[in-house]
């Protein structure tokens, strides 16, 4: 405004245009340079004033657009080094130039920082965003959560897909048992603070798939589209996990081993159901045994079911792209049968001794659960005290407070007690037998030489037998080779 005055405009005529401060100068997005054009344009401006004329516009489309309706208008283009007409050929050569070089100023800042960010990942030194669970300390060393409960839930998360292999599974078994979620905020009021919300399948794809919870850098696991309009600039996609460019091992005290997130990874995409893509997909409660793992041998695709008067296997993949007969249509439950015969046939040999593994992990799932509970009551009783003491050290007098206070201890020992009788609940209920007599441990020792009886009688459920299929049988290929036989190739 001075360097305005003293070149003769009267203060109540210059207009201070400060909206762009701290604003990027070429994304185009700043407000008070595009009310600067907006005026210049309407021929209401006679001298722009700037620290720097070239910083008015980081871009030279931007920067020669300004010029061209300076030029228009006869508006005057100041700075501390002097005054420019852009309808002289001279000063408009001049202010071309300045604003030339501004922008390659403006590319080789960029390169630099970039260069010495990309430095920082190759040392596994850059400070990237840490995901619910791990916490960065003020000398840049990364630990776990003080919080013993978010560690303790986290573990419970890649526990349960161990024993259940399935993200839904995990998910239902949270909502039936009530637990909540760690979140840390990123942004808004609670910013840096633990929230603990319902179980939702995002989040727990989320933490299955973060390679930090098993102690790995990664950088690039999103990446830009190389063509994206100006609406998707900001918009990041994942990438496979061989297109990652950067990852350093044992970066960061890990709740999971490399060798299980990568077996977790498997069994995620084994999960899933893609087309074109060969996936057997999660153990289901359908009748058909091999769903998932049954393919036809004459195009390779996978075969689906056919619920109707009873189960079959069809594949009409080459009938609905180009319009040939179905490849195969055949009986699921004699198919099944025979790959059962073979799989039990494939046991004989074995010993199974699996008693002491599943009650191993009953029990340590019975353990984790308690020692949720056991958190939720701390917690809950840390959380009554603090609202006690608050209440309790408020001035009496003082009822717009003390309501508000009291109002939250109430709360809080709602909550005490809601906690208290969910434990309560969980440690009336059966838990696991300890240990069975030793004569039925005797007879379990070899377990297939039971498992088709227990098969036989009904003791074990469609899941179950799709899973023990699964640990054994990649995939069964099914052809016919004559129109009243089919061949079974169990791999």
């Amino acid at each position: 405004m001075e360097r305005a005055q003293v070149l003769g405009w009267p203060a109540e005529r210059v207009q201070v245009i400060d909206a762009d401060q701290g604003c990027s100068g070429q994304d185009g997005r700043r407000l008070g340079f595009q009310a600067l054009v907006a005026e210049v344009s309407l021929g209401r401006v006679g001298v722009i004033l700037a620290y720097e004329a070239s910083r008015l516009a980081r871009s030279n489309a931007d920067w020669y657009a300004l010029l061209d309706l300076a030029a228009l208008r006869h508006t005057l283009i100041a700075d501390p080094d002097g005054v420019y007409d852009p309808c002289s050929y001279n000063d408009r050569l001049l202010l071309g130039l300045r604003g030339m070089l501004s922008e390659a100023e403006l590319h080789l800042l960029r390169l630099r920082m970039e260069a010495g960010r990309l430095r920082q990942i190759e040392r596994g030194e850059y400070r990237q965003q840490l995901p619910t669970g791990l916490v960065r300390l003020p000398d840049g060393r990364v630990v776990k959560d003080p919080d013993l409960q978010v560690q303790h839930t986290l573990d419970l998360i890649f526990a349960l897909f161990a024993e259940v292999g399935s993200c839904q599974k995990v998910l239902r078994r949270f909502r039936d048992m009530g637990v909540r979620v760690p979140r840390r905020q990123t942004g808004g009021a609670d910013a840096g603070a633990i929230l603990w919300k319902a179980p939702s399948e995002a989040v727990i794809y989320e933490i299955l798939h973060n390679p930090a919870y098993a102690g790995a850098f990664v950088y690039g696991r999103r990446a830009a589209p190389p063509e994206r309009s100006i609406e998707q600039r900001d918009r990041r996609h994942r990438q496979a996990m061989d297109q990652w460019p950067t990852i350093h091992y044992n970066v960061y005290p890990g709740s999971i081993s490399w060798e299980t997130f990568m077996a977790n990874q498997s069994r995620l995409a084994d999960n899933a159901n893609h087309y074109r893509q060969y996936t057997r997909g999660a153990a289901r409660s359908g009748a058909a045994l091999l769903v998932g793992i049954a393919v036809c041998g004459r195009c390779g695709r996978q075969l689906h079911i056919e619920y109707k008067t009873h189960p079959r296997y069809v594949c009409s993949a080459l009938g609905k792209e180009y319009g040939a007969s179905i490849c195969l249509h055949v009986d699921a439950p004699s198919i099944d049968e025979a790959v059962v015969a073979a799989f039990f046939a494939a046991l004989a040999p074995a010993e199974l001794d699996l008693l002491e593994e599943v009650l191993a992990h009953q029990r340590a799932e019975q353990e984790r659960w308690a020692q949720h509970h056991a958190d939720q009551v701390r917690r809950a009783t840390y959380e009554a005290h603090l609202a006690q003491r608050q209440y309790q050290a408020v001035d009496p007098d003082n009822r717009l407070v003390a309501a508000e206070l009291e109002r939250r201890w109430e709360l809080a020992l709602r909550a005490l007690e809601e906690a208290q009788e969910a434990e309560h609940h969980f440690q009336a209920t059966p838990g696991v037998t300890p240990a069975l007599d030793p004569v039925v441990r005797e007879e379990l020792t070899a377990m297939g030489q039971y498992l088709p009886e227990l098969w036989s009688r009904g003791q074990l459920t469609l899941e179950h037998q799709k899973s023990l299929l699964r640990s054994l049988i990649r995939r069964t290929i099914l052809t016919r080779p004559q129109p009243d036989e089919v061949d079974a190739t169990v791999v």
